[in-house]
């Protein structure tokens, strides 16, 4: 195992990190601001790079610093949940970490019915657009977003999703949508991270060049959905994401459904021995059996009611 540093040192790091002041990081870990400083830089000396820049105006992380942050703030995250889980006699613990609008809009709908099938399991679940890294322990199992290149791990894909144009039903009226060119006269919304973007669904279309700039942009398909039910704009995302947007009518597609894109981009994630836990099986066969019975969002509703009338 190659060298660690002292932890000491880390939870002073990841201390003055998260409260930006060594003041409030020594008040926070029982020591003095001097004892902090040395802490900080034992560890500087220990990776031989700097950590942090400092200023009048305080303290901030440098380009190193934050990288290193991400990785050992969530394995730093990940002993204190198990060092919790030891001291508080919980067993059958289960750590799923997964992209955040995957989280917010597929999975915790769906969680209450794994807790009923599942009563004896603890779930942990966090979410981020960054990785989980087994290697550390942080996670049991990662749903994650993306082109699936994720060597020596096991990847299932989860389901196929159509990606099409959503906007709120008064949008599309006021905007006279009938046929995509005419989105290049209307506000478009850019989901930054999504895997297909409004250069290729509109050049599937026909349509080019796609819009140099666009009316608003987000990090997170749950934003841009929002931004779109308010009438801020037309969005390109999943119709699995928007799923309950469209059931309650917030949103509908401007044109045929059948200009869909499809792909899989949402894949279960895990190193080949976690699937040993009989946690993360369950986990897994509940997931898959989730997808399997997942109505079709774009026909459980009737056609007239899936495309904004006069469209």
């Amino acid at each position: 195992m190659a060298a660690l540093p002292p932890l000491s040192t880390l939870l002073a790091f990841e201390a003055v990190a998260r409260r930006r002041s060594f003041a409030l990081a020594a008040g926070e870990l029982n020591l003095t601001a001097s004892a902090i400083s040395h802490q900080i830089a034992r560890l500087e000396a220990f990776l031989g790079v700097r950590l942090f820049d400092r200023s009048a105006q305080g303290v901030r992380l440098s380009t190193a610093g934050d990288a290193y942050l991400r990785r050992v703030g969530g394995a730093l995250g990940a002993i204190g949940a198990a060092t919790d889980d030891v001291r508080q006699g919980v067993r059958n613990s289960l750590y799923v970490h997964s992209a955040p609008s995957f989280a917010s809009l597929w999975l915790m709908p769906r969680l209450a019915d794994f807790a009923r099938a599942q009563p004896d399991v603890s779930l942990f679940l966090s979410a981020s657009h960054i990785h989980s890294d087994f290697a550390l322990g942080q996670a049991d199992l990662d749903i994650r977003y993306g082109i699936p290149q994720w060597p020596e791990l096991v990847v299932e894909p989860l389901f196929d999703e159509r990606i099409l144009p959503l906007a709120s039903p008064a949008f599309v009226q006021r905007h006279a949508l009938r046929e995509p060119a005419d989105l290049l006269a209307a506000p478009m919304i850019q989901s930054v991270v999504g895997v297909l973007q409004w250069g290729d669904w509109l050049a599937a279309q026909g349509v080019r060049p796609a819009p140099e700039r666009y009316a608003l942009r987000f990090d997170r398909a749950q934003l841009a959905l929002d931004a779109a039910v308010q009438g801020l704009g037309v969005a390109l995302e999943s119709a699995v994401n928007a799923a309950g947007h469209i059931a309650q009518g917030l949103l509908v597609p401007p044109f045929d459904t059948a200009r869909a894109l499809t792909l899989q981009a949402h894949f279960a994630v895990y190193p080949a021995r976690h699937v040993k836990r009989p946690e993360v099986d369950a986990f897994l066969r509940w997931l898959h059996a989730q997808a399997e019975a997942m109505p079709d969002p774009l026909t459980s509703r009737s056609p007239r009611s899936l495309v904004a009338q006069g469209t």
